[in-house]
């Protein structure tokens, strides 16, 4: 044996008694990397530095005549001199060492490759998870052709392909991206940046869908060919929330500003109508100037008429709810459908026989099914079909989140349904809008479906449109479900019979001076003797005269400062049994808690033929 090449070997290298497994000569590789002085060395075995659990002996047979070539024993596990084990692959060559059967041994260090293939093993299997895995659709195609190498389950679920369909495939093939462009974009920019950040595109799916998405990518190199690693994140649903949020907030907005007019626009009107009135009843009108004062009236009632659409736009209308069945409601209504539709147009109505109660002001549900009904009769020039349904339905979270504002739970369910024009899709977005219409000038006001949508959130329900152009539309509206059998329709105007002359004492409380004038006026012309106060605080001091007797209360609702609840939770205090009839016409956020539950309610504006049946109706009940 050379001793210079085994001394100076940069591999660790020992001779090993074949009998003993004693060291017989070790090299100074050995000696620096084990960690043992020559002495220690020769004082060992080979099982001094093998593990316990390496104690199937790795050399040949003592018995076993040597044989003067190299063998390859594998990979083996030693122990240095500090403890630390490590793997290393041993050669061995048999030889007669002074006389001695012996071996010479050496041995290869592995421990860093085995732990660098252990750690790429680990990365390759943290990336293969997180591959299969994530919500997210990972893909990774050629750069060049785009033909995909690999993509994950959520990728399959995106675009409702198979993976045999895709794998091999090139997106021309599959025809994913909606716009081709975009892709070499975002090749161009890779080549550019290496990285793209959340460009956003359109995908399509097998099923031809159109998706919304943001796609993150990166260049990587699979043997030697280029590649794209792309994330892509659905954003077709959230998108779809951002609009509906925004749209809310708008109509929130609008509905607002429609709210705060009509109630100031309430109170002038009211004086308008009922110096009107007075005036026809005080004078005899030569016929041009009582064609001109009726003009007058019915220009105001028609502005009322409008300022009721923007309250129930605004969800700000005094609404007074029962129990209802809505197909007892329908019914009643259908008569008047028929005759404002026209012949041309058939009428359909589907009842659900087993349909539950909803707890809704009848006339505003009318008013839904007659607008809705204007509608389609409008999108119908030519004749047509409108057909109306009833159901029970019941909303899952699915459904809820799709529509705007809903809530999971049971509802009942109305459609209205035509054979019509459809609605143009760059329309949709601004059916509800007040004061939006399609018409020509003149032929509407654009409240119509503006009213049903404020009529259906403020009755806690929520409203759906589908259409397709030349296919017809079809509004669904869902309202809450209540136990209880419900009542069909009936008007709650009370009857011109209950006016009469008075005599009782009124204490009537508004902050409108000129409208607070006119109805005392009205009242003390029919009898009744009118203690008047224009605040809360002035009432108050008027309820406190032990001696004054108060027969009704005629209050506002919403004044300022505190308003006409705070003065009747004082009145029933000390005068439990006085009769009270609130006036508004604002329902707004104070509204709800300043009602009374079930309390007569005499809505602006009002004629003063309307003023003095109520208060003869609460008066005598």
């Amino acid at each position: 044996m050379d001793r210079l090449l085994f001394d100076s070997s940069p591999l660790p290298m020992w001779v090993l008694d074949r009998q003993t497994l004693a060291f017989l000569a070790v090299n100074k590789t050995a000696i620096r990397h084990y960690g043992f002085s020559p002495e220690e060395f020769l004082s060992m075995t080979i099982r001094d530095i093998a593990p316990e659990t390496n104690t199937p002996p790795h050399l040949r047979d003592t018995a076993e005549i040597p044989i003067p070539s190299l063998s390859n024993l594998g990979t083996r596990r030693y122990r240095k001199k500090d403890g630390t084990i490590v793997d290393v692959e041993v050669t061995t060559h048999a030889l007669c060492f002074e006389g001695r059967d012996a071996e010479l041994v050496q041995v290869y260090d592995i421990t860093e490759r085995n732990s660098s293939q252990e750690r790429l093993r680990q990365s390759e299997e943290r990336f293969s998870k997180a591959f299969r895995c994530s919500p997210l659709a990972i893909t990774i195609s050629t750069t060049a052709e785009g033909r995909y190498l690999d993509v994950n389950d959520a990728f399959l679920r995106l675009t409702g392909y198979e993976r045999a369909d895709v794998i091999g495939s090139t997106v021309d093939d599959l025809r994913v991206w909606v716009e081709p462009k975009d892709r070499l974009l975002l090749v161009q920019s890779l080549e550019q940046a290496e990285t793209v950040r959340a460009l956003a595109t359109r995908f399509r799916t097998k099923a031809g869908e159109a998706r919304l998405v943001k796609v993150t990518a990166e260049l990587i190199h699979l043997d030697h060919i280029s590649c794209v690693l792309a994330i892509t994140e659905d954003v077709t649903e959230i998108k779809r929330l951002e609009q509906q949020s925004r749209q809310a907030q708008k109509m929130q907005a609008v509905g607002r500003l429609a709210g705060g007019i009509a109630h100031d626009f309430n109170n002038i009107l009211g004086v308008i109508m009922g110096h009107v009135e007075s005036i026809h009843k005080s004078f005899e009108f030569p016929a041009p100037l009582r064609k001109h004062s009726g003009e007058i009236k019915k220009a105001a009632e028609r502005a009322a008429s409008l300022t009721r659409q923007l309250l129930a736009f605004s969800k700000q209308q005094v609404l007074q709810p029962t129990v209802l069945d809505l197909n007892a409601v329908v019914e009643h209504v259908s008569s008047l459908l028929r005759h404002m539709i026209g012949e041309d147009v058939e009428l359909v109505f589907a009842p659900s026989p087993d349909l539950s109660s909803v707890k809704a002001d009848s006339s505003q549900i009318e008013q839904i099914l007659m607008n809705l009904a204007a509608n389609a009769r409008d999108a119908m020039p030519n004749g047509g079909k409108l057909v109306i349904r009833t159901a029970n339905a019941e909303l899952d979270q699915t459904c809820a989140r799709q529509r705007a504002g809903a809530r999971a739970g049971p509802y009942v369910m109305i459609s209205v349904s035509d054979t019509g024009e459809g609605i143009d899709p760059g329309v949709m977005p601004h059916i509800f809008e007040p004061f939006f219409t399609t018409k020509e000038h003149g032929k509407g006001t654009g409240l119509g479906l503006a009213t049903v949508y404020g009529i259906v959130k403020q009755s806690g329900g929520s409203i759906y449109v589908y259409s397709e152009v030349g296919k017809g539309t079809t509004f669904k509206v869902y309202l809450p479900r209540v136990k209880g059998s419900g009542v069909p329709f009936e008007s709650s105007e009370p009857h011109a019979s209950c006016v009469r002359r008075g005599s009782e004492t009124i204490l009537l409380v508004e902050d409108q001076e000129p409208l607070r004038e006119l109805i005392r006026g009205v009242l003390e012309e029919q009898g009744y003797r009118v203690l008047d106060a224009a605040d809360t605080r002035t009432a108050l001091r008027i309820v406190g005269q032990p001696d004054l007797r108060i027969d009704l209360v005629l209050t506002d609702v919403i004044m300022p400062g505190s308003g006409g609840r705070q003065l009747i939770g004082t009145l029933r205090q000390s005068r439990p049994d006085t009769r009270v009839l609130y006036m508004s016409g604002y329902a707004g956020d104070p509204f709800a808690d300043a009602l009374e539950l079930d309390a007569p309610l005499l809505e602006k504006p009002f004629s003063n033929e309307v003023l003095l049946m109520r208060v003869c109706q609460v008066l005598e009940s």
